[in-house]
């Protein structure tokens, strides 16, 4: 295989996409902005947590397969994996998108194929990447193949679900779908599925809105549990024992570069058809705020130094984009709370300690942020002891209750009685 791929945007989709496209044969060579990816990826290390995605880096480096450069150039494919953000007004920024498909214009020729895997509101490809891709005076769909292809993994297990879930690829027309397809086909066990650019990225937004909605429903069912003195994870668990219902689990927020954003797409493009997903949205938006509620009916005395554990999106990454924790956070610093955080996963993050012991040191209140899983292995007698007060708030209902209680702990579960 001599074919050469060019992919823009090394984050959490990009690097494990061209890493494994690599160890299929393919040369690639991996562009980003970000002088300290690029320096580690050119040694054959990786700054983000994932598992297994370091000793694949360093093995198609070794190799010679993947090369990172701070520019992209000449390909026979080009793939663009680069962020899609919100903006304050929760309209999608598509600077990046752009400003990636202006730097290949001059290096794409007859013959070539682009391929857009960032999630991005309907009409990204024929609206944005194929004007931009006309500047070659090449003809899209006839000289250059475009076309969509979403990802579909869940962090902390990329790389096996990038090899094992289905794709569906969008093409500008059904010669471009064909082509990238084959592209994915090299790594892809799951169906590929083809269709046009549209229905893609339609499809890509609505699975990130269906957990997002569901999600919401179980927030506001938490909320009115609350305020009728039920317990929400009894009702859901009975609930879920219907066979046609699956609800999912309430917390303190949706967080994450998907289900936080991707829904806001679908409201921007039509804001009068979207209502309950907006409103899903706002819900979960006001999670973080419910919680800063839990938390000043349980401190009554004058201590307000809380220790928060762990303040990623989700458990066992490293990911704190959007992340409902940091949201909480500000609204307790806002409130003239003390706040010592501590979650192994993250480095760089404003005020983290990576000493549990002095974290926790002085202490009214635990909150279990986010459900690590090494979380449960921690000494929580040791943890008492060095804690002022003796309050855990859990947010995820991943710790167990009796075994909190028999060593002197007053345990709180969000919407428990």
């Amino acid at each position: 295989m001599n074919k050469k791929i060019c992919v823009v945007g090394l984050g959490y989709i990009g690097l494990p996409t061209a890493a494994m496209l690599a160890n299929c044969g393919y040369d690639v060579v991996g562009v980003d902005t970000n002088k300290e990816v690029l320096d580690n990826l050119n040694k054959g290390k990786i700054i983000i947590e994932e598992p297994y995605l370091d000793d694949l880096v360093k093995k198609v480096v070794i190799n010679k397969k993947l090369i990172g450069l701070n520019t992209p150039c000449e390909a026979d494919i080009f793939i663009i994996a680069v962020p899609t953000p919100i903006n304050e007004n929760k309209r999608a920024d598509m600077r990046y998108v752009i400003n990636a498909t202006n730097s290949i214009v001059s290096y794409v020729k007859k013959g070539d194929i682009v391929i857009l895997e960032s999630t991005s509101p309907v009409g990204t490809t024929t609206e944005i990447i194929k004007p931009i891709l006309e500047k070659t005076d090449l003809e899209i769909g006839k000289d250059i193949y475009v076309g969509y292809c979403p990802e579909r993994v869940l962090p902390g297990k990329i790389l096996k679900e990038l090899v094992e879930n289905h794709r569906v690829v969008g093409g500008i027309n059904e010669e471009s779908a064909i082509k990238i397809a084959k592209i994915y086909k090299s790594f892809v066990k799951g169906h590929i599925y083809t269709t046009d650019t549209k229905t893609a990225e339609m499809t890509k937004l609505v699975e990130n809105t269906f957990r997002d909605v569901n999600i919401a429903l179980s927030n506001e069912l938490l909320k009115i549990c609350d305020n009728t003195n039920i317990n929400v994870w009894d009702v859901i668990e009975y609930s879920n024992k219907h066979p046609r219902v699956n609800l999912l689990e309430p917390g303190p927020g949706v967080g994450g570069h998907c289900l936080a954003v991707d829904p806001w797409f679908l409201v921007e493009s039509s804001p009068n058809l979207s209502n309950i997903i907006k409103l899903s949205r706002i819900t979960n938006d006001s999670m973080p705020s419910y919680m800063f509620y839990s938390v000043e009916k349980l401190i009554k005395n004058t201590n307000k130094k809380i220790t928060i554990l762990g303040i990623t999106y989700k458990p066992d990454v490293d990911d704190i984009r959007e992340s409902p924790i940091i949201e909480l956070i500000k609204i307790l610093k806002e409130n003239n709370y003390e706040i010592s955080i501590y979650d192994p996963y993250v480095k760089n993050y404003p005020g983290i300690e990576n000493n549990l012991m002095k974290c926790v040191q002085g202490s009214e209140l635990l909150i279990i942020g986010v459900n690590h899983n090494v979380f449960k292995d921690i000494n929580y007698e040791k943890v008492l002891q060095a804690m002022e007060g003796n309050l855990i708030l859990d947010t995820r209902n991943s710790l167990d209750k009796e075994e909190l209680e028999k060593i002197g702990f007053v345990y709180k579960l969000i919407g428990s009685k």
